[in-house]
C-alpha cells in the first residue's frame, strides 16, 4: 500500500507542467463584483477579452488591475521602440521557458523588426551573432540581469549612454513585469491558446 502510494506520488511529481492548468477561467457566475469590476477594466483598456496570465491573476482582482495598468505603459509606451521591448520578453520568457509568453510576443518582435535569425538563436539558448548595436546592448543588459542577478558596471555605462537612466529603468521594469507574468503562468500551468504547441525546448544548461 505504502509503495503504491509513494509511485503515485513520485508519477505525479514527474508530469509535465502543462498537465492541469490549476486557475482556469473563473464561471460568470462565481465572479465576486470586485472580479467583475477588474475583468471589465481590464476589457475597456485592452479591447479584448481577459487571456494568459490575467486568468489566473483575477483571483487577486487590485493585482491583476495594477498589473494590468504597468503593463499597459511596459508594452505600449516605455522609452524603448517595440523590436527592442519585444526582444526584452522574449529574453525573459527563454530564461522561464515560458511557452504562453514566447507564443505571444515572438510574432510581435517579428512585426516590430527583431530578425528571424535574433529571435531563433534566443529560442535556442544563445547569443544572436548579428545584432545591431543597441540590441547588443539590451543583450549583454538583460543576460547578465537574468544570470548574475545584477549587472557590471561596463554594462550599466553602456545601457545608459544608449537608452539613457530612464531606458534602464523601463528594461528593468519590462524584465520584472515579465518575470512576474512567468512565474505566474508556469505555476498555475496556465495553457496555451488551442492547438498551439509548446515553442521552446527545456532550456539548455
Amino acid at each position: 500500500m505504502r509503495t503504491a502510494l509513494a509511485l503515485a506520488v513520485i508519477a505525479s511529481l514527474a508530469a509535465p507542467a502543462a498537465a492541469q492548468d490549476r486557475m482556469p477561467p473563473i464561471p460568470p457566475e462565481r465572479l465576486t463584483e470586485a472580479q467583475k469590476k477588474a475583468v471589465a477594466e481590464f476589457e475597456a483598456a485592452r479591447r479584448a477579452p481577459l487571456s494568459g496570465p490575467f486568468i489566473p491573476l483575477l483571483r487577486s482582482p487590485e493585482v491583476l488591475s495594477r498589473a494590468r495598468a504597468m503593463g499597459d505603459y511596459l508594452r505600449f509606451t516605455s522609452v524603448l521602440p517595440p523590436r527592442l521591448s519585444e526582444f526584452v520578453i522574449l529574453i525573459t520568457a527563454r530564461q522561464w521557458t515560458q511557452q504562453y509568453e514566447w507564443d505571444v510576443h515572438a510574432p510581435f518582435a517579428r512585426r516590430g523588426g527583431l530578425p528571424d535569425e535574433t529571435i531563433a538563436a534566443v529560442a535556442e539558448g544563445r547569443r544572436p551573432e548579428r545584432l545591431a548595436a543597441d540590441e547588443a546592448v539590451i543583450y549583454d543588459f538583460c543576460d547578465e540581469l537574468h544570470r548574475l542577478r545584477s549587472v557590471s558596471d561596463p554594462t550599466y555605462a553602456r545601457a545608459v549612454a544608449a537608452f539613457g537612466e530612464q531606458g534602464v529603468i523601463d528594461i528593468l521594469g519590462i524584465s520584472g513585469y515579465y518575470t512576474m507574468l512567468a512565474m505566474v503562468l508556469n505555476t498555475t500551468r496556465a495553457p496555451l491558446p488551442a492547438g498551439h504547441a509548446a515553442p521552446l525546448a527545456p532550456f539548455p544548461r
